[in-house]
């Protein structure tokens, strides 16, 4: 069961006084958030609004929206990071998962006795952090040397973002494979591709484990695919993205000035939500590459070639007649 750090709430409510507040989450979480929404209304008598779009990651926290309403501190649930506070009225709030990874970590530490790894690495997302500790305790009693690779920047030591994978990648030489704890096939897949190591995902709500690195090839060859439906392409339309954490205008001159130089029409385009649905109304672009979040490409379906930044850099390597190399095994995909 997701557990929101309620208290935290009240007390920051408490300290500031604000006259409104407002929520957001990941789609997931929205029930819970409906909650304390409702707690925090009960309690303090004020307005709390639910800020319904989505919400992807720190990355995705919508102040425009909190701005709009008048409402005094934004409260995101769910996306933990070494910061407490972000920008200047995002309080972060953890809301961690409770579920047992007795079970199924058990039963992987002693599956995986076949394959004779020596040294594994144990990472999550925000919801199982607090039980990294633990479960580390239990594959070090099947004889494993359990490696946590440190944070940077807004990751805290073992915790992996989709598209952000310091803690894994800077110590790939140091291990035999990777366990994610976690349902979650975007991030696990993520770890797979960025690292090229064994991977393996921990379902604590089955009790199951499986290993990924197949599902992470099929993603790869399709982002490989998509680079080469786009090598053709005439006129190459780079959408800038709207969300503050995923607006990078920079990078978006930077690839618009290399195209050109390699003889591609450009034309710049700025949307907050990037779907192949809004994409129809563009016409005379071959393909696009987008800034915003490396995700957007690799995990949606798009009528004509989408790009990452990554991509894009690899697409650029092919026009230059360079080999394509390992494009996706870097830390970050942006």
């Amino acid at each position: 069961m997701i557990l929101i750090d309620e208290q935290r709430i009240f007390k920051i409510i408490t300290e500031q006084n604000p006259r409104s507040v407002a929520l957001n989450g990941p789609e997931g979480l929205i029930p819970k958030i409906q909650a304390s929404a409702n707690n925090i209304t009960e309690k303090f008598g004020i307005p709390a609004y639910i800020i319904g779009d989505t919400c992807w990651g720190s990355c995705d926290l919508n102040t425009h929206a909190a701005d709009l309403l008048g409402a005094e501190i934004l409260f995101n649930i769910g996306h933990t990071i070494t910061m407490e506070t972000f920008a200047k009225k995002i309080i972060m709030i953890d809301a961690y998962d409770d579920v047992s990874f007795d079970i199924v970590a058990r039963k992987c530490a002693l599956g995986l006795k076949d394959q004779k790894y020596k040294s594994i690495s144990l990472l999550t997302d925000s919801q199982h952090l607090n039980q990294i500790a633990h479960v580390k305790m239990i594959f070090e009693e099947y004889g494993y040397h359990v490696i946590i690779g440190r944070g940077k920047g807004q990751l805290n030591d073992g915790q992996v973002f989709g598209c952000e994978f310091y803690p894994a990648y800077d110590i790939q030489k140091l291990v035999d494979a990777y366990i994610f704890l976690g349902q979650s096939m975007f991030h696990s897949a993520s770890i797979a591709m960025s690292t090229g190591k064994p991977t393996y995902m921990l379902d604590p709500y089955f009790e199951e484990y499986s290993r990924v690195n197949e599902f992470a090839r099929r993603l790869q060859k399709k982002a490989i695919l998509s680079i080469y439906k786009a090598l053709d392409a005439e006129r190459i339309g780079i959408i800038i993205g709207l969300k503050e954490g995923q607006f990078a205008q920079v990078r978006a001159l930077e690839l618009k000035k290399s195209f050109e130089q390699l003889g591609k029409k450009i034309q710049l385009i700025a949307l907050t939500d990037i779907t192949d649905d809004r994409l129809q109304i563009f016409k005379g672009i071959d393909a696009f590459v987008q800034v915003a979040c490396p995700r957007i490409a690799t995990d949606n379906p798009f009528k004509k070639p989408m790009l990452s930044v990554p991509q894009a850099l690899a697409l650029i390597k092919l026009l230059k007649k360079e080999p394509l190399d390992d494009f996706l095994k870097i830390q970050h995909w942006l």
